[in-house]
């Protein structure tokens, strides 16, 4: 039961800090302006981490590769953790692979957020700067799906598809890691 209470703690807060690194990372690949109450929160949460990252890991174009490895090592970190609470082992070179699945998990996971935050934002149509940054956020990951799937009775049915897809994504990646894993 500790173990399990433990394994859930680490996998909130690596999820959540994790999670506001690849938020950052991405609202500053769309050119999103911080100034909102979105990009302070994830500044406060994270500027700790990739600030000092800044310094030896130059961005990519339009990727800030210091948010990105942030994330991971926030991955790495909690499967470290997991992996000293059952005692180590043989499989600790497997902690690198865990934490890339684990990264990517955590993509469809906060893109699925994002999507459900989105959808029901677009319901009540609050008057918040939060709106903005949620639309700016998920319009692009949108408009291929709107091309394909027309409004039904004036519906956009495309954040749906976009959430199977995600869900889809989730099964094909267990899948893979248990296949790269055995």
């Amino acid at each position: 039961m500790a173990y399990q209470i433990i394994s859930f703690l680490l996998d909130v807060a690596a999820g959540m800090l994790g999670g506001a690194c690849l938020l950052r990372l991405y609202m500053q690949y769309q050119r999103i302006p911080f100034g909102n109450p979105v990009g302070r929160f994830v500044f406060a949460l994270t500027d700790w981490l990739v600030l000092p990252l800044r310094r030896v890991l130059p961005a990519l174009g339009r990727l800030d590769t210091a948010s990105l490895v942030a994330a991971y090592l926030f991955e790495l970190a909690q499967f470290g953790l997991l992996w000293l609470l059952t005692g180590g082992g043989a499989h600790a070179g497997l902690i690198p692979m865990l934490a890339l699945f684990g990264l990517v998990r955590l993509v469809i996971s906060c893109l699925t957020g994002l999507m459900i935050v989105y959808a029901v934002l677009s319901w009540v149509r609050a008057d918040s700067p939060i709106v903005d940054v949620i639309d700016r956020l998920c319009a692009p990951l949108l408009r291929p799906w709107r091309k394909l799937i027309p409004l039904v009775g004036g519906i956009d049915l495309s954040p749906l598809a976009f959430l199977v897809m995600l869900q889809v994504a989730a099964i094909a990646l267990a899948y893979l890691q248990a296949a790269v894993l055995r």
